[in-house]
């Protein structure tokens, strides 16, 4: 340790930080510094951070606050706050410390934001438990991530470490000021901002105590799924899930939080055994709309099953998504450009929500190899006269070279296109 700092902190610690936000790149924070920027001196850079972390006079620039529209069909809006680069390193140099400390005390029914765990396997054991549970719990905290109280916070923290340094800069974050667009600066008595790298990991921390280990010892036979602040818990029973449910309220309430009330839910999972009605025989969960669907069986044979797809909502985040591009109308580009520009994204849908019940995928997919259609149409002029010439033509390069585009390797291809097939 250099005794002319206060705290003991690894220079090659925070290397390894850096090198972490390079990997995950992001936007720019109030200061407008890129990575690219900050690593114009980046030897200077990274000793400022450590110097002053290790004098323990870090004190975090504000905020930049960014409205993104949420997926809800209402309007309404989420608020992020995005750190500085400098920031987002020294927000991960505590995380490196801080979290070896907490990751094996967690429920393993805590999902998100973990090392080794991740949306897929909470859904994936979502599912399971459907099958042998007949009720769900859809648990939706109000504006989780604004409303979070300063000191509990700093109490869960404090369970954990006694690390000066560690506490001192998680309260200094928690308390850093928003600066909205306008450059106005808002003061924050509550909440962590969505976005930041330190918020996950404390609002884990916060519901491992407030949440997860209160269900395993108040309800030790109600499994659920937790991924930061979106959770679900089944129930054999409706009665049984009532009281859960009001169980849940009371807990939270105890730590300034609430459960929406329209969007918690009591659903039946309802299936080929399960034949009863109720108000509720769906739910979404993660980019899954989980309900009765029909399936195929190891031999064969077709059943309702009670099992997760992309929901609506994503759907129509991906199709609008695919608009966005205006494939039809970049024929400055070349197939081969088309397929390196959009490959990555579309592989991105196939390994998440191609996962589960694939099929409802295809028709949104399709829609690429529609756009495909218009633009060979108008990038060449001997395949403008109809579609089926360029139809044929993009079925052709699909024979040819069968993993050009993500979706054809899933099997979405234009092949049959020219017999009518879609």
């Amino acid at each position: 340790m250099d005794k002319t700092k206060s705290f003991d902190i690894s220079k090659w610690v925070v290397y390894d930080a850096y090198l972490r936000v390079k990997a995950n790149q992001g936007a720019a924070g109030v200061d407008e510094e890129s990575i690219e920027d900050f690593e114009k001196d980046l030897k200077r850079n990274l000793y400022k951070i450590w110097n002053r972390m290790s004098s323990g006079t870090y004190f975090p620039p504000p905020v930049r606050s960014v409205e993104i529209p949420k997926n809800d069909g209402k309007g309404g809006i989420r608020r992020l706050g995005v750190p500085t680069v400098s920031d987002r390193i020294a927000q991960t140099v505590v995380k490196l410390y801080l979290e070896p400390e907490v990751e094996s005390l967690f429920h393993p029914d805590s999902y998100g934001y973990r090392p080794n765990k991740s949306a897929l396997d909470a859904v994936a054991k979502a599912r399971e438990r459907c099958w042998r549970h007949d009720w769900v719990l859809e648990l939706d905290i109000v504006a989780f991530f604004d409303r979070l109280d300063h000191s509990l916070v700093m109490s869960a923290v404090r369970k954990h470490t006694n690390c000066k340094w560690i506490l001192l800069y998680i309260e200094r974050w928690l308390k850093a000021p928003l600066q909205m667009k306008d450059g106005t600066l808002v003061q924050r008595d509550c909440g962590s901002p969505q976005g930041s790298v330190i918020s996950p990991l404390i609002s884990n921390i916060f519901m491992h105590h407030v949440f997860d280990m209160w269900m395993h010892e108040e309800f030790r036979h109600v499994p659920f799924e937790r991924y930061a602040d979106d959770g679900i818990a089944h129930c054999k029973t409706e009665k049984q899930a009532r009281y859960v449910r009001d169980s849940i309220a009371k807990r939270l309430a105890q730590f300034k939080l609430d459960l929406h009330p329209d969007k918690t839910r009591i659903v039946y999972c309802k299936d080929a055994d399960r034949r009863g009605s109720y108000e509720h025989e769906q739910f979404d969960f993660l980019g899954f709309l989980f309900r009765p669907r029909l399936s195929k069986n190891k031999h064969g044979k077709h059943f309702v099953n009670f099992t997760p797809a992309a929901s609506e909502k994503a759907r129509k985040e991906i199709s609008r998504e695919i608009r966005s591009w205006n494939i039809q109308m970049r024929s400055d580009k070349s197939i081969g450009d088309l397929a390196l520009m959009f490959n990555k994204i579309v592989q991105g849908w196939i390994n998440y929500y191609g996962r589960f019940y694939k099929s409802r995928l295809y028709p949104i997919l399709r829609h690429l190899n529609h756009d495909l259609v218009i633009w060979a149409r108008k990038k060449y002029k001997r395949l403008r006269a109809g579609s089926r010439r360029a139809r044929r033509w993009i079925a052709r390069i699909a024979q040819r070279e069968p993993n050009l585009f993500a979706h054809w390797r899933f099997g979405v291809r234009p092949d049959g296109w020219a017999t009518g097939a879609g």
